[in-house]
């Protein structure tokens, strides 16, 4: 089939490259505009247009799908399919309704439990223990169309957003490419959604990856890990924002320690940052104060000068 691929982050180069070396012929993508990106915040190329134009394919960037600049240019090109991995849009029923085969969207969720746009954190934020991927027919109704595949992935306890969207993406993109070969030969044929097990998953914004330390340790544990590597977890330290990583693990997040913390109090040891938590301390991973790389946190809490000397009398807030 003649396809335009619509897609932005890495996570959907991925896709991309399975598409390229599969049977079917990608003859344009459709990507998002170019954007600030990384700590200058320089203006760039969405990685999928990165690799897109390496390739020689062309490259549209409409700011909005319903331009009609875009929707002309896709139907001049008239693609049999239009496969999406995270595109990072709506599409409009003008848009939908120009591949004979319609667009089908590879979701990294098993559907129809976290509709939206942060699948993979919101799996994570919630102790989810299987996610998984999804492809379907995109209708109208946010990642409510019947679905043709899914693929499943556990979750591992240590496991990131950014670890477990790289497997996804991978076991994903593998379905994609099945998916459509079964659309082009007839054999696949979607079924409806079913109606119960509907759970949303918006955007994690970072106000949302503020960690609150009265929380107890698996939900904050959760958090750090559901927004690394974004939008990046953070608490409040001397008036400003420390970036937290993932909390150190040993034998589970309750480290043998003979005392205790209260909710946001720091315990700095010679090799060892432990937080107090509504539930019992946990040991800091790797952590990154403003304007500073990430450092481990026990590098980082030597350089501090502690009120009154005392290294425990630190609070994170």
């Amino acid at each position: 089939m003649r396809l335009v691929f619509a897609g932005t982050p890495a996570a959907a180069v991925v896709a991309l490259d399975a598409l390229l070396a599969s049977r079917h012929s990608v003859a344009a993508v459709a990507t998002r505009p170019d954007a600030p990106a990384g700590r200058g915040r320089h203006v760039e190329a969405s990685p999928v247009a990165t690799r897109a134009r390496a390739e020689g394919i062309e490259v549209l960037t409409p700011r909005r799908a319903r331009d009609p600049d875009f929707l002309d240019r896709l139907r001049e090109i008239g693609p049999d399919c239009c496969p999406v991995t995270a595109y990072g849009a709506l599409l409009p029923q003008a848009a939908l309704d120009i591949p004979p085969h319609g667009w089908v969207n590879l979701h990294f969720s098993l559907l129809p439990a976290w509709r939206g746009a942060a699948p993979v954190q919101h799996a994570i934020l919630h102790g989810d223990d299987i996610t998984g991927a999804t492809t379907f027919h995109i209708v109208a109704d946010l990642d409510a169309g019947p679905v043709y595949g899914v693929v499943t992935e556990p979750v591992r306890p240590a496991d990131t957003t950014g670890d477990l969207l790289d497997r996804l993406a991978v076991s994903g993109a593998r379905l994609l490419v099945t998916t459509l070969d079964g659309i082009e030969d007839g054999t696949l044929v979607p079924a409806e959604q079913p109606a119960e097990g509907v759970s949303l998953a918006p955007k994690i914004t970072p106000a949302d990856a503020r960690v609150e330390w009265k929380m107890p340790a698996y939900v904050i544990d959760r958090l750090i890990r559901a927004c690394t590597p974004e939008p990046g977890a953070w608490t409040e330290f001397d008036g400003g924002r420390l970036k937290l990583w993932p909390l150190a693990r040993s034998n589970g997040l309750a480290p043998a320690v003979p005392w205790s913390l209260a909710p946001g109090e720091l315990r700095a040891e010679r090799d060892a940052v432990y937080a107090g938590t509504g539930s019992h301390p946990v040991r800091l991973g790797d952590v990154q104060p403003p304007g500073k790389r990430r450092m481990r946190a026990a590098d980082w809490a030597r350089g501090l000068r502690p009120p009154h000397g005392a290294p425990s009398s630190l609070r994170l807030g």
